[in-house]
């Protein structure tokens, strides 16, 4: 890995887009450090509390890499970007036209995304609209106004700031994909998680539970070590491609094998169960009654329902993921276009049955592993009582662990592509 880093600031085309995809996750950290108009930043300060422990809150303000305890300009974050893009997903398999427009190849996914960026921005903007009133709900230990002036002009003025973050958060990370390394919204989730760091060693450091403090590295090498492991399988399936003779040559013939993955999904999955998760506490946050404050107590991402229901969703998004992805009637029909045949089965609609068996089977164990390594830090910390001590949910493990290794991936795909040696070096 480090080898390939550093080969990578050889290669000047490289050495630029990695300064430009750095140069704009800067940005994002710079953003989630500036308060937005009309706030009292003392105010703000001495409210801090109120986003810690393991509520909602704390879990919504680790995706925003702290920018929503310092009500910042980038607060929400990316996840309305990312709500917005698991609903045109559904949606795409109930509406026929839009799943239509998929089919439509480029031209049908830009309309897809330009939609997506649509609703992003009446899901921020609706959002927004909740976050003041949160805000103005919080009462700082000192007993001043996070918003002094609520009036409409203020509260507009905030709506709008938060919500042009989050536009301008959506660009940024479609220019990170185009020009950059990576993909953009993941290097974003990415850069929040790992800006807590330093806070979840210092916690961690200072638990005054010396056995939790010996044992916990240990514990998390093994979790690195178990997802690492996971994400890099894969079934590897045999095919044989037949000779053919074109003019007077012959060509093709050998054989070669498809690759599928334990974990064909990535961390997708877990982006999007943890967001539609976070929704009916964030609502029971905003809402100021009884009945609410229940539903976010008792989806509260430290107890039990939370962590059964994100892995009941992890498991359902794994599988809808997956069948998005990879198709086996189009890979069964391109295998037979181009005279490609898996040894022992017929080619056509057997080899599109045989391949959707073996996904099947793949993809149960890869949902459960996802399922298993995000419930394991809240089992953890219901085991030791740690509950302060352990800033990074299993979540946050899978998203930081899974966009690396994809980042890396590409890293050594631009690497492989303007290294290559022709015949006559």
């Amino acid at each position: 890995m480090l080898s390939t880093i550093l080969s990578a600031f050889t290669v000047a085309e490289i050495r630029k887009k990695l300064a430009f995809t750095a140069l704009l996750l800067a940005l994002y950290r710079l953003g989630s450090h500036i308060p937005v108009p009309g706030v009292n930043v003392q105010a703000v300060k001495d409210a801090q509390e109120s986003f810690g422990g393991g509520g909602i809150l704390n879990l919504l303000n680790t995706f925003s890499g702290g920018g929503l305890s310092r009500i910042a300009l980038f607060a929400l974050g990316i996840m309305p970007y990312i709500t917005a893009s698991i609903i045109l997903q559904l949606l795409t398999v109930v509406v026929p036209s839009l799943e239509k427009l998929q089919k439509e190849g480029e031209v049908g996914q830009q309309r897809i995304t330009q939609y997506t960026r649509y609703l992003t921005v009446g899901l921020a903007f609706a959002q927004s609209i909740g976050y003041v009133f949160l805000f103005k709900s919080l009462a700082p230990s000192t007993g001043e106004k996070i918003i002094s002036q609520f009036d409409t002009p203020h509260v507009f003025l905030i709506v709008m700031s938060l919500t042009a973050g989050t536009i301008l958060l959506m660009w940024m990370g479609e220019l990170i994909t185009q020009r950059g390394i990576g993909n953009g919204i993941s290097l974003m989730i990415f850069a929040s998680i790992v800006a807590r760091l330093p806070a979840g060693i210092s916690s961690w450091w200072n638990n005054p539970d010396h056995v939790f403090v010996v044992m916990m590295p240990f514990l998390a090498l093994a979790v690195v070590c178990a997802i690492v492991f996971i994400q890099e399988g894969q079934r590897r399936i045999p095919v044989q491609y037949a000779k053919r003779v074109i003019g007077r040559r012959m060509s093709g013939g050998g054989q070669t094998y498809l690759p599928l993955r334990v974990n064909m999904a990535g961390v997708i999955p877990v982006i999007f169960a943890a967001s539609i998760m976070a929704f009916p506490p964030t609502v029971g946050q905003l809402i100021n009654t009884p009945f609410t404050h229940d539903v976010a107590n008792f989806l509260n991402p430290g107890r039990a329902p939370y962590v059964i229901g994100e892995a009941i969703f992890i498991i359902l998004f794994t599988y809808f993921y997956t069948a998005v992805t990879f198709n086996p009637v189009d890979q069964a029909e391109n295998l037979k276009k181009y005279g490609g045949f898996i040894p022992g089965v017929r080619p056509g609609r057997p080899t599109a049955e045989f391949l959707d068996r073996i996904l099947a089977r793949l993809t149960f164990p890869g949902a459960l592993y996802l399922a298993a390594v995000a419930a394991l830090p809240t089992i953890v910390i219901a085991v030791t009582g740690a509950t302060q001590s352990f800033q990074f949910g299993g979540t946050s493990l899978l998203i930081v662990i899974g966009v690396a290794l994809d980042t890396m991936k590409q890293l050594e795909a631009q690497l492989m592509m303007r290294n290559y040696e022709g015949f006559l070096k």
